[in-house]
């Protein structure tokens, strides 16, 4: 009964509502990229979601500014580590796109979530902020529930075999992981380097990361012939995808403003959750029983993140 009030307790913390919408506004922004696979790579697919998600940004910053609240002076260091968590992002969601490839989606999601593991070395190394033993044992329990997630069909077991154990998907979602937990923290640092409004240090991150993002991934799409009319053509989605991608981000953001970044992505592994229904009802997918078992102990493993965080 203890252990159910303190969770109760917790969970009326702002951090964790706006971490829970986060991750379920980002389950459906994959979902929808996955759709756009099938008219655009990786590569392509992956821009939609910063170049499609750049004018909501700025309108999310103009909003707050009218709103009255203040800008804040910006600095070096605020624009070091937007940028710096921005490219790091890019080649998340690209190794991300790329594992749905090789693996169901939801397996796919499973092995990216590996970053609230990495996101803890991360933390510690870039901006000297660590976790206790407590948290580290629940992000533990996590992943061995991400890894019960692994192959094990005898084609999946042979796939496994040929690629260490895990398969291309499996290697692709891992560094999907990496990348996301190094820009995770990178904008955790950003945001803590303005002096001003929680709310509108965060959206100015991700305003500066996303402008980044499309400006640079732009540059290099835009070498492919006709690559950036194929997507123009899919604005109909693609305008969902922006939408969905930068509410989602504006969340985490915000989340990893009001509380250190490992904790928000140990609560983001919630994610897998969503990611399992959808595969269910949406794309149709078989999941087996070792997935399901996996899911509980991601929950098992978030609850001890915030009972002994």
């Amino acid at each position: 009964m203890s252990a159910l009030i303190s969770v109760a307790q917790v969970a009326v913390e702002p951090w964790i509502a706006i971490t829970l919408l986060a991750a379920g506004l980002q389950n459906a922004r994959s979902a929808l990229q996955k759709k756009l696979t099938e008219q655009l790579d990786a590569t392509e697919a992956s821009y939609v979601r910063f170049c499609f998600a750049l004018p909501f940004a700025l309108a999310y910053v103009l909003i707050l500014v009218a709103a009255g609240v203040e800008l804040p002076p910006l600095n070096g260091r605020f624009l070091a580590f937007a940028v710096a968590g921005g490219m790091a992002q890019i080649a998340g969601t690209v190794a991300l796109i790329r594992s749905f490839g090789y693996r169901n989606f939801a397996v796919g999601t499973a092995y990216s979530k590996t970053e609230a593991v990495q996101t803890v070395p991360f933390s510690l190394l870039l901006i000297g902020e660590g976790v206790s033993w407590g948290v580290v044992a629940g992000i533990g329990i996590s992943l061995a529930g991400v890894l019960l997630l692994s192959p094990r069909t005898p084609r999946a077991a042979a796939a496994a075999q040929r690629s260490l154990w895990i398969g291309a998907g499996g290697w692709f979602g891992m560094g999907a992981g990496a990348g996301f937990a190094f820009s995770a923290v990178c904008y955790r640092a950003a945001s803590l380097s303005l002096d001003g409004n929680y709310i509108l240090t965060a959206a100015l991150t991700l305003l500066a990361a996303t402008a980044a993002q499309t400006v640079v991934m732009g540059g290099w799409i835009g070498r492919r012939s006709g690559a950036l009319r194929r997507i123009a053509t899919t604005w109909r989605t693609s305008i969902w995808v922006g939408l969905t991608g930068m509410t989602a981000s504006a969340g985490w953001f915000t989340a990893m403003t009001l509380q250190s970044a490992p904790l928000v992505r140990a609560l983001g592994q919630v994610e897998l959750l969503f990611a399992l229904v959808v595969s269910l009802l949406v794309f149709r997918e078989h999941v087996r029983i070792a997935e399901v078992a996996g899911s509980t102990l991601i929950v098992v493993g978030i609850v001890l993140v915030l009972l002994l965080r």
